[in-house]
């Protein structure tokens, strides 16, 4: 299986009473397929994954993989500092047809390296299903060092990672000891062009909620070698990409999904709260100035 192109951090669109709404998530669902968009990440970070329940978080990825209906590729969000727990997400996912799962770093318990490899080479014995690792040392506290990233990739089910280091120098070293048994996706979209021209396929990208065409078109540009367009969508994006964290994630990028006609309210659940009216301001000038709001 492949995985090369801009794939969406889904946002989790909640009602103003605070539960799913499951009619938005289709409709966006459907809008990232018009729009170039080669895959959809359910239930990751930008998802909100710490605050839906087991309930919610299953029933997210139920609804997105029926509604892309095979279209795209769907990689759920299963990622867990409980094994057990990150087992049993990684085999849902497969039984309602999603194409990989995402699984993070396990975060607060601070494993080991070998600690590292024996949780996610459990995953990927007990589920038997594609998996694509998540390495985000400044949310989890740990790093999958390019090592342990070389082991795992032996591991056949291992085929992927996600990788938001903001290091292009472990990037290099992660494609010089995999070469082609793993393939690298940037967990960053503002490092998404370097990224590209030292090996990555594509991204698992936030911004993507709101310009899922022109993210689309950058990968597409580089892999198709017209470097000048690529390069030419990356300044456009850089700007946007670098304030879409003005409050954290997603409370930038859901306001910004709100003033854009996206959605129906920012709202996003404790302990995240709405951003404030600064930052709403601030997007909206440059949003004016991107001439992507009149």
């Amino acid at each position: 299986m492949k995985f090369e192109g801009s794939y969406v951090a889904l946002i989790t669109p909640f009602t103003a009473t605070g539960e799913l709404d499951e009619d938005k998530l289709r409709e966006l669902v459907n809008w990232h397929i018009e729009n170039g968009t080669a895959g959809i990440v359910p239930c990751g970070t930008t998802g909100e994954a710490p605050t839906l329940t087991f309930a919610e978080h299953e029933k997210v990825i139920k609804i997105v993989v029926e509604e892309v209906k095979g279209r795209i590729q769907v990689i759920a969000g299963a990622g867990s500092n409980n094994t057990h727990r990150a087992v049993e997400l990684t085999k849902y996912a497969k039984e309602l047809g999603a194409d990989a799962a995402l699984s993070t770093c396990p975060y607060y318990n601070k494993p080991s390296q070998r600690g590292l490899y024996e949780h996610y080479k459990k995953i990927a014995e007990d589920s038997k299903f594609p998996i694509m690792l998540y390495n985000v040392p400044g949310r989890t506290g740990t790093n999958i060092e390019a090592e342990t990233i070389a082991r795992l990739a032996e591991i056949p089910e291992i085929v992927a990672v996600k990788e938001a280091t903001g290091s292009l120098e472990q990037m290099i070293k992660i494609q010089d000891l995999c070469g082609d048994k793993i393939e690298i996706l940037s967990g960053e979209d503002h490092l998404i062009l370097p990224m590209l021209s030292i090996g990555a396929k594509g991204v698992v990208s936030v911004i993507a909620n709101i310009m899922p065409q022109e993210m689309s078109d950058l990968i597409s540009s580089f892999l198709n070698r017209k470097y000048e367009k690529a390069f030419e969508l990356h300044k456009n994006l850089y700007d946007l990409s670098r304030n879409m964290f003005l409050e954290g994630n997603p409370v930038t990028v859901k306001t910004a999904m709100k003033i854009l006609g996206r959605l129906n309210n920012d709202d996003v659940r404790l302990p995240l709260v709405n951003s404030g009216q600064k930052t709403h301001d601030k997007l909206v000038r440059l949003f004016k100035e991107k001439g992507i709001l009149v």
